[in-house]
């Protein structure tokens, strides 16, 4: 809804999922702060204390820790594409013209 209100047409959106095992939690943070993923708090402070890395790390390492001593991390990267509205583009068909129900296509995962 975001792309058509920007004045997008033929949204789509995409989403992939990636599993990644680093070798330490210190290695995880520092991927995170070079995607832009540090502390998205409202009110956050502009100062983290060291002690409050080492105490996160002990605690990541112990709740989610791998035999190897290796940690998971998911990532999920959402794709937004729209296109700019033109005579020659395809239209969507109208409302209700489909000849297959979307109920009989869609597999349940619940």
């Amino acid at each position: 809804m975001l792309l058509q209100q920007a004045g997008f047409s033929l949204p789509t959106v995409d989403t992939d999922t990636f599993h990644i095992e680093y070798p330490c939690p210190f290695t995880l943070m520092e991927h995170l702060q070079g995607m832009g993923e540090g502390n998205v708090a409202l009110q956050r402070r502009s100062f983290v204390p060291k002690e409050t890395f080492l105490a996160t790390a002990s605690m990541y390492q112990t709740m989610y820790g791998l035999s190897d001593e290796s940690i998971p991390a998911t990532f999920q990267v959402n794709y937004m594409i729209g296109w700019s509205p033109h005579t020659s583009q395809q239209q969507p068909l109208n409302r209700g013209s489909g000849e297959v129900s979307l109920k009989d296509v869609v597999v349940d995962k619940g």
